[in-house]
Protein backbone atom coordinates (compact mmCIF):
# COMPACT_ATOMS: atom_id res chain seq x y z
CA UNK A 1 0.00 0.00 0.00
CA UNK A 2 1.50 3.26 -0.85
CA UNK A 3 2.27 6.18 1.57
CA UNK A 4 -0.35 8.96 2.17
CA UNK A 5 1.21 11.61 1.02
CA UNK A 6 0.20 15.46 0.88
CA UNK A 7 1.18 18.86 -1.12
CA UNK A 8 2.08 21.51 1.39
CA UNK A 9 3.81 24.32 1.42
CA UNK A 10 6.96 25.02 3.98
CA UNK A 11 8.25 28.44 5.00
CA UNK A 12 11.75 28.26 6.75
CA UNK A 13 10.67 31.06 9.55
CA UNK A 14 13.24 33.71 7.44
CA UNK A 15 11.09 34.62 4.90
CA UNK A 16 7.79 34.54 3.61
CA UNK A 17 8.70 32.88 0.66
CA UNK A 18 6.72 29.43 -0.01
CA UNK A 19 8.25 26.13 -0.83
CA UNK A 20 5.91 23.20 -2.06
CA UNK A 21 6.54 20.36 -0.72
CA UNK A 22 5.69 16.57 -0.17
CA UNK A 23 4.73 15.78 3.59
CA UNK A 24 4.14 11.97 4.46
CA UNK A 25 4.78 9.96 7.93
CA UNK A 26 7.43 7.46 7.98
CA UNK A 27 8.73 5.37 11.29
CA UNK A 28 7.32 7.99 14.05
CA UNK A 29 8.76 10.80 12.06
CA UNK A 30 7.45 13.69 9.69
CA UNK A 31 9.22 13.75 5.96
CA UNK A 32 8.96 17.00 3.99
CA UNK A 33 10.54 16.41 0.66
CA UNK A 34 11.27 19.23 -2.39
CA UNK A 35 13.08 21.62 -3.82
CA UNK A 36 15.03 22.11 -0.39
CA UNK A 37 16.17 18.37 0.02
CA UNK A 38 14.51 16.18 2.49
CA UNK A 39 13.83 16.82 6.45
CA UNK A 40 13.13 14.47 8.67
CA UNK A 41 11.25 15.76 12.22
CA UNK A 42 10.38 13.10 15.36
CA UNK A 43 6.16 13.20 14.91
CA UNK A 44 6.37 14.43 19.04
CA UNK A 45 8.49 17.41 18.47
CA UNK A 46 6.15 18.65 15.93
CA UNK A 47 3.25 21.01 17.17
CA UNK A 48 0.40 19.86 14.61
CA UNK A 49 -2.96 21.99 14.62
CA UNK A 50 -5.96 21.58 16.24
CA UNK A 51 -9.18 20.30 14.10
CA UNK A 52 -10.81 22.13 13.03
CA UNK A 53 -14.25 22.82 10.45
CA UNK A 54 -12.71 25.73 8.38
CA UNK A 55 -9.01 27.61 8.15
CA UNK A 56 -5.37 26.53 6.82
CA UNK A 57 -4.06 24.15 8.85
CA UNK A 58 -0.04 25.16 10.02
CA UNK A 59 2.03 22.58 11.66
CA UNK A 60 5.13 23.96 13.53
CA UNK A 61 8.13 22.34 12.91
CA UNK A 62 11.20 22.25 15.90
CA UNK A 63 13.24 24.26 13.81
CA UNK A 64 11.13 27.16 13.23
CA UNK A 65 9.87 26.40 9.87
CA UNK A 66 5.97 25.92 9.32
CA UNK A 67 4.05 23.57 6.86
CA UNK A 68 0.82 25.10 6.04
CA UNK A 69 -1.90 23.26 3.79
CA UNK A 70 -4.72 26.12 2.14
CA UNK A 71 -7.72 23.20 2.48
CA UNK A 72 -8.27 22.14 5.54
CA UNK A 73 -10.20 18.78 4.32
CA UNK A 74 -6.77 17.99 2.26
CA UNK A 75 -4.95 18.37 5.82
CA UNK A 76 -7.63 15.87 7.21
CA UNK A 77 -8.47 13.46 4.80
CA UNK A 78 -4.17 12.77 4.88
CA UNK A 79 -4.08 12.44 8.37
CA UNK A 80 -6.77 10.14 8.84
CA UNK A 81 -5.19 7.96 6.23
CA UNK A 82 -1.85 8.10 7.49
CA UNK A 83 -2.33 7.79 11.24
CA UNK A 84 -5.14 4.82 10.72
CA UNK A 85 -7.61 7.46 12.57
CA UNK A 86 -5.71 7.96 15.65
CA UNK A 87 -4.78 11.84 14.86
CA UNK A 88 -1.87 13.96 14.92
CA UNK A 89 -1.30 15.67 18.06
CA UNK A 90 -4.34 15.70 19.75
CA UNK A 91 -4.79 15.10 23.52
CA UNK A 92 -6.45 12.67 25.34
CA UNK A 93 -8.64 15.91 26.01
CA UNK A 94 -8.88 16.75 22.37
CA UNK A 95 -9.47 12.89 21.74
CA UNK A 96 -12.56 12.56 24.55
CA UNK A 97 -14.06 15.63 23.77
CA UNK A 98 -14.40 15.28 20.31
CA UNK A 99 -17.18 12.79 20.92
CA UNK A 100 -20.34 14.77 22.14
CA UNK A 101 -21.66 11.45 23.78
CA UNK A 102 -18.24 11.70 25.75
CA UNK A 103 -18.85 15.41 26.45
CA UNK A 104 -22.35 14.50 27.91
CA UNK A 105 -20.55 11.93 30.08
CA UNK A 106 -17.39 13.76 30.73
CA UNK A 107 -20.59 16.81 31.91
CA UNK A 108 -22.33 14.16 34.05
CA UNK A 109 -19.15 13.33 35.86
CA UNK A 110 -18.37 16.30 37.21
CA UNK A 111 -22.03 17.25 38.24
CA UNK A 112 -21.66 14.05 40.32
CA UNK A 113 -18.30 15.08 41.50
CA UNK A 114 -19.63 18.89 42.34
CA UNK A 115 -22.45 17.05 43.69
CA UNK A 116 -20.47 14.39 45.79
CA UNK A 117 -17.82 17.52 47.31
CA UNK A 118 -21.00 19.36 48.43
CA UNK A 119 -23.12 16.55 50.26
CA UNK A 120 -19.64 15.11 51.70
CA UNK A 121 -16.47 16.74 50.51
CA UNK A 122 -17.76 20.29 52.11
CA UNK A 123 -19.20 18.65 55.66
CA UNK A 124 -15.91 16.79 56.02
CA UNK A 125 -13.56 19.69 55.49
CA UNK A 126 -15.63 22.01 57.86
CA UNK A 127 -15.20 19.51 60.36
CA UNK A 128 -11.60 19.79 59.74
CA UNK A 129 -11.86 23.30 59.74
CA UNK A 130 -13.81 23.35 63.36
CA UNK A 131 -11.64 21.53 65.20
CA UNK A 132 -8.72 23.38 64.45
CA UNK A 133 -10.75 27.08 65.30
CA UNK A 134 -10.08 26.84 69.16
CA UNK A 135 -13.10 27.35 71.43
CA UNK A 136 -12.69 31.19 72.26
CA UNK A 137 -13.60 31.74 68.65
CA UNK A 138 -16.99 29.78 69.55
CA UNK A 139 -17.26 31.82 72.43
CA UNK A 140 -16.52 35.85 70.93
CA UNK A 141 -19.07 34.85 67.96
CA UNK A 142 -21.58 33.78 70.14
CA UNK A 143 -21.32 37.37 72.29
CA UNK A 144 -21.18 38.84 68.87
CA UNK A 145 -24.02 37.41 67.55
CA UNK A 146 -26.27 37.49 71.02
CA UNK A 147 -25.43 41.51 71.36
CA UNK A 148 -26.27 41.87 67.49
CA UNK A 149 -29.90 39.55 67.76
CA UNK A 150 -30.49 42.21 70.96
CA UNK A 151 -30.81 44.97 68.83
CA UNK A 152 -32.98 43.95 65.77
CA UNK A 153 -35.42 40.99 67.19
CA UNK A 154 -35.14 40.07 71.49
CA UNK A 155 -36.68 42.13 73.24
CA UNK A 156 -36.76 42.07 77.18
CA UNK A 157 -38.32 39.32 79.07
CA UNK A 158 -41.96 39.64 80.38
CA UNK A 159 -41.01 36.79 82.99
CA UNK A 160 -39.87 37.78 86.86
CA UNK A 161 -36.39 37.63 87.49
CA UNK A 162 -37.65 34.86 90.17
CA UNK A 163 -38.85 32.41 87.93
CA UNK A 164 -36.04 33.11 85.32
CA UNK A 165 -33.78 32.32 88.36
CA UNK A 166 -36.08 29.17 89.06
CA UNK A 167 -35.45 27.87 85.86
CA UNK A 168 -31.86 28.43 85.51
CA UNK A 169 -31.67 26.41 89.30
CA UNK A 170 -33.89 23.60 87.75
CA UNK A 171 -31.59 23.41 84.82
CA UNK A 172 -28.71 23.72 86.99
CA UNK A 173 -30.03 20.50 88.99
CA UNK A 174 -30.21 18.71 86.06
CA UNK A 175 -26.95 19.32 84.64
CA UNK A 176 -25.01 17.94 88.12
CA UNK A 177 -26.92 14.33 87.24
CA UNK A 178 -25.05 13.97 84.17
CA UNK A 179 -21.76 12.38 83.15
CA UNK A 180 -18.73 13.70 81.89
CA UNK A 181 -17.19 17.19 82.31
CA UNK A 182 -19.84 20.61 82.95
CA UNK A 183 -20.59 22.49 79.71
CA UNK A 184 -20.54 26.33 80.14
CA UNK A 185 -24.13 27.29 79.56
CA UNK A 186 -25.33 30.77 79.63
CA UNK A 187 -29.56 30.74 79.15
CA UNK A 188 -31.23 34.30 77.77
CA UNK A 189 -34.79 34.77 78.69
CA UNK A 190 -36.00 36.96 75.89
CA UNK A 191 -39.59 38.05 74.47
CA UNK A 192 -39.92 37.67 71.00
CA UNK A 193 -42.93 37.80 70.12
CA UNK A 194 -44.82 36.22 67.07
CA UNK A 195 -41.55 36.58 65.53
CA UNK A 196 -40.20 33.09 66.48
CA UNK A 197 -42.63 31.91 69.13
CA UNK A 198 -42.51 28.70 71.25
CA UNK A 199 -38.77 28.16 71.15
CA UNK A 200 -35.41 28.00 71.60
CA UNK A 201 -31.73 28.33 70.10
CA UNK A 202 -28.09 27.53 70.94
CA UNK A 203 -25.63 30.23 69.59
CA UNK A 204 -21.97 29.12 69.80
CA UNK A 205 -20.04 29.17 73.18
CA UNK A 206 -22.80 28.46 75.25
CA UNK A 207 -25.60 30.83 74.61
CA UNK A 208 -28.98 29.32 74.78
CA UNK A 209 -31.77 31.95 73.89
CA UNK A 210 -35.44 30.46 75.83
CA UNK A 211 -38.54 32.59 74.27
CA UNK A 212 -41.25 33.89 77.13
CA UNK A 213 -43.62 31.62 74.56
CA UNK A 214 -41.68 28.77 75.44
CA UNK A 215 -42.27 29.08 79.22
CA UNK A 216 -45.87 30.22 78.93
CA UNK A 217 -46.79 27.14 76.58
CA UNK A 218 -44.57 24.56 78.86
CA UNK A 219 -44.57 26.13 82.29
CA UNK A 220 -46.54 23.18 83.91
CA UNK A 221 -44.37 20.68 82.00
CA UNK A 222 -40.46 21.23 83.50
CA UNK A 223 -39.36 18.14 82.45
CA UNK A 224 -40.21 19.11 78.71
CA UNK A 225 -38.80 22.25 79.10
CA UNK A 226 -35.56 20.77 80.82
CA UNK A 227 -35.57 18.56 77.17
CA UNK A 228 -35.34 21.27 75.12
CA UNK A 229 -32.90 22.77 77.00
CA UNK A 230 -30.90 19.51 76.64
CA UNK A 231 -31.71 19.26 73.07
CA UNK A 232 -29.99 23.11 73.05
CA UNK A 233 -26.95 21.89 74.60
CA UNK A 234 -26.31 19.13 72.30
CA UNK A 235 -25.92 21.38 69.84
CA UNK A 236 -23.38 23.11 72.04
CA UNK A 237 -21.71 20.35 72.88
CA UNK A 238 -21.17 18.74 69.67
CA UNK A 239 -20.47 22.95 68.40
CA UNK A 240 -22.94 22.45 65.69
CA UNK A 241 -23.41 26.38 65.40
CA UNK A 242 -19.60 26.63 64.07
CA UNK A 243 -19.59 23.36 62.18
CA UNK A 244 -22.78 25.20 60.26
CA UNK A 245 -21.34 28.75 60.06
CA UNK A 246 -18.07 26.90 58.68
CA UNK A 247 -19.79 24.78 56.14
CA UNK A 248 -22.06 27.98 54.63
CA UNK A 249 -19.11 30.41 55.04
CA UNK A 250 -16.50 27.78 53.90
CA UNK A 251 -16.11 28.80 50.16
CA UNK A 252 -15.15 32.67 51.12
CA UNK A 253 -13.53 32.40 54.79
CA UNK A 254 -11.57 29.13 54.76
CA UNK A 255 -8.16 31.03 53.63
CA UNK A 256 -9.08 34.05 55.87
CA UNK A 257 -10.36 31.65 59.17
CA UNK A 258 -6.68 29.73 58.95
CA UNK A 259 -4.17 32.88 59.62
CA UNK A 260 -7.39 33.60 62.43
CA UNK A 261 -9.14 36.19 60.76
CA UNK A 262 -13.04 36.00 61.47
CA UNK A 263 -14.35 39.72 61.05
CA UNK A 264 -15.95 38.69 57.78
CA UNK A 265 -17.64 35.50 59.41
CA UNK A 266 -19.15 37.32 62.40
CA UNK A 267 -20.48 40.01 60.88
CA UNK A 268 -22.69 37.92 59.01
CA UNK A 269 -23.30 35.22 61.95
CA UNK A 270 -26.47 36.44 63.40
CA UNK A 271 -28.51 36.31 60.45
CA UNK A 272 -26.70 32.89 59.51
CA UNK A 273 -27.27 31.69 62.42
CA UNK A 274 -31.38 32.44 62.56
CA UNK A 275 -32.43 31.63 58.88
CA UNK A 276 -30.30 28.34 58.38
CA UNK A 277 -31.91 24.75 59.71
CA UNK A 278 -29.29 22.12 61.17
CA UNK A 279 -28.87 18.98 59.22
CA UNK A 280 -30.66 16.11 60.07
CA UNK A 281 -27.55 14.41 61.58
CA UNK A 282 -27.04 17.54 64.03
CA UNK A 283 -30.89 17.81 64.79
CA UNK A 284 -30.50 13.71 65.57
CA UNK A 285 -27.43 14.56 67.96
CA UNK A 286 -29.30 16.73 69.88
CA UNK A 287 -32.46 14.57 70.09
CA UNK A 288 -30.22 11.88 71.68
CA UNK A 289 -28.34 14.19 74.34
CA UNK A 290 -32.12 15.81 75.12
CA UNK A 291 -32.93 11.74 75.80
CA UNK A 292 -30.26 11.01 77.25
CA UNK A 293 -30.12 13.53 79.89
CA UNK A 294 -33.69 12.96 80.82
CA UNK A 295 -32.59 9.01 81.13
CA UNK A 296 -29.56 10.31 83.44
CA UNK A 297 -31.89 12.67 85.89
CA UNK A 298 -34.53 9.94 86.05
CA UNK A 299 -36.94 11.54 83.92
CA UNK A 300 -39.18 10.09 81.18
CA UNK A 301 -38.23 11.06 77.21
CA UNK A 302 -41.32 10.52 76.73
CA UNK A 303 -41.35 14.33 78.29
CA UNK A 304 -40.15 15.49 74.92
CA UNK A 305 -43.65 14.31 73.17
CA UNK A 306 -45.50 16.77 75.25
CA UNK A 307 -43.62 19.93 73.20
CA UNK A 308 -44.56 18.55 69.94
CA UNK A 309 -48.12 17.45 71.14
CA UNK A 310 -48.79 21.21 72.16
CA UNK A 311 -47.36 23.09 68.87
CA UNK A 312 -49.24 20.96 66.43
CA UNK A 313 -52.22 21.65 68.80
CA UNK A 314 -51.52 25.21 69.00
CA UNK A 315 -50.15 25.49 65.77
CA UNK A 316 -51.33 22.57 63.85
CA UNK A 317 -49.35 19.58 62.31
CA UNK A 318 -48.23 22.24 59.44
CA UNK A 319 -45.92 24.50 61.74
CA UNK A 320 -42.26 23.94 61.02
CA UNK A 321 -39.87 24.75 63.79
CA UNK A 322 -37.28 26.69 61.94
CA UNK A 323 -34.05 26.78 64.90
CA UNK A 324 -34.50 24.92 67.54
CA UNK A 325 -36.64 21.97 65.76
CA UNK A 326 -36.15 22.37 62.38
CA UNK A 327 -38.49 19.82 59.93
CA UNK A 328 -36.04 18.08 59.62
CA UNK A 329 -36.49 14.91 60.77
CA UNK A 330 -40.18 15.41 60.63
CA UNK A 331 -42.00 16.11 63.85
CA UNK A 332 -43.68 12.33 63.99
CA UNK A 333 -40.11 10.73 63.77
CA UNK A 334 -38.87 12.84 66.11
CA UNK A 335 -41.86 11.98 68.41
CA UNK A 336 -41.17 8.44 67.58
CA UNK A 337 -37.58 8.47 68.70
CA UNK A 338 -38.60 9.74 72.02
CA UNK A 339 -41.24 7.25 72.85
CA UNK A 340 -38.55 4.44 73.51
Amino acid sequence: MATPTLQADYFDGRSARNQPVRLWLEQEQAVIAGALGERRYPVRQVRWPEPTRHGQRRALLPDGGVLSVAEAADWDEWVQQATGGRGLGRTFAQRWFSSWRRTMLALALLAGLFFSAWRWGLPWAADIVTAWVPPQVDTHLGDEAISQLGTVLLKPSTLSLQEQQAWRERLATFAAAQPGPAIPIELHFQDTGKSIGPNAFALPGGHIVVTDQLIELLRDQPDTVLGVLAHEIGHVRGRHGMRMLVRASLGSTLAAMMVGDVSGLMAGAPALLMSAEYSRQFEREADATARDWLINAGRSPRAMQVFFERIQGKYGKSRLLPIAFSSHPANEERMRFFDR
